[in-house]
């Protein structure tokens, strides 16, 4: 079972940046798309935004775009979340997530949790006013 580890959670102050790390399952895996998902406290969990592995496709929430940015390091085989200019609102649990099985054929569907096999535990990014 792989279990995926976010790191890079903490303490932020509004308008402030953070960055989000996270090792993507393995070279024995062919990954084909990440995401970052966050759950804020009485929330459901929501999409953040996500990156097509082998292309590097980008797809965002409107909540973050213009001030997060995804990427990935294939050599590293590393995901990441640049967050600039943080809100108060932008407070949850971060949680990464793959997808090795090809569920996601169109950019449209990469924002479904359903079609990511593999989680994080979270971390969390708390932002003050």
């Amino acid at each position: 079972q792989v279990q995926l580890v976010e790191s890079g959670g903490g303490l932020a102050q509004a308008g402030a940046s953070l960055r989000l790390s996270c090792p993507a399952p393995g070279r024995t895996f062919s990954t084909y798309v990440m995401g970052w998902f966050r759950q804020a406290p009485g929330k459901e969990r929501e999409f953040v935004a996500a990156v097509n592995w082998s292309g590097g496709r980008t797809y965002y929430a409107d909540s973050v775009k213009g001030r997060f940015t995804i990427s990935r390091d294939g050599a590293k085989n590393t995901l990441y979340l640049q967050m600039n200019s943080l809100k108060p609102e932008d407070t949850a649990v971060y949680y990464c997530a793959a997808d090795t099985v090809a569920m996601a054929p169109y950019r449209s569907t990469w924002s479904r949790s359903s079609i990511y096999n593999y989680w994080g535990r979270g971390t969390q990014v708390t932002v003050s006013s």
